[in-house]
């Protein structure tokens, strides 16, 4: 804040309270770059917890593979958009300036992920138990959304998908975003 003759006027009071409002915006802007850097690794963490039980399915449990998939669920979508919302210009952020031009694309990555991630949650749901032979891959199965796989936009046929499939999708997803929208 520039100090006018005006402001001036005011005295201390005045510059102390441009000082404050500048470090109050500092500070939360850091403070959004914190929260959702934990969530990114949450999501991470998570992942991780899914993927080990997909390499030794021996190890697979059911309330933590849901546990795993609500984590990453409830970090996804409109909460993953929202941290966001606005330019982050943190010397912490590692967001790339494009997320907001490119707005309604980083939206729908987002909204990906967490869709990934509710059929994930399903699986858990529907199989309680030991991993089922239904939640593995079928030898020749297209990995992602790349050229040789699928990008699944409809809800039926997310839901009959294997769910290392939809794991795989999601990895990819989350490939896309930072490679999209992540400096180095």
């Amino acid at each position: 804040m520039k100090l006018t003759a005006d402001a001036n006027k005011f005295g201390p009071f005045a510059f102390m309270a441009a000082v404050l409002m500048t470090a109050a915006m500092v500070s939360a802007e850091e403070d959004v770059v914190t929260i959702r850097q934990a969530d990114m690794k949450a999501m991470a963490a998570a992942a991780k917890t899914i993927s080990g039980m997909f390499k030794a399915s021996t190890t697979y449990k059911a309330s933590e593979f849901k546990w795993a998939a609500d984590t990453i669920r409830d970090r996804s979508g409109g909460v993953l958009s929202a941290h966001f919302a606005s330019a982050a210009d943190s010397r912490q952020s590692k967001a790339g300036p494009n997320i907001l031009e490119e707005r309604d694309r980083f939206d729908r990555i987002a909204n990906d992920l967490r869709d990934y991630a509710v059929a994930l949650d399903a699986a858990a749901q529907k199989n309680p138990g030991p991993m089922t032979a239904s939640m593995r891959m079928k030898p020749g199965e297209a990995m992602g959304s790349g050229p040789f796989g699928t990008h699944v936009r409809n809800e039926d046929e997310l839901s009959t998908m294997a769910a290392e499939h939809a794991f795989h999708l999601m990895l990819q997803t989350c490939t896309t975003c930072h490679t999209r929208f992540r400096m180095e």
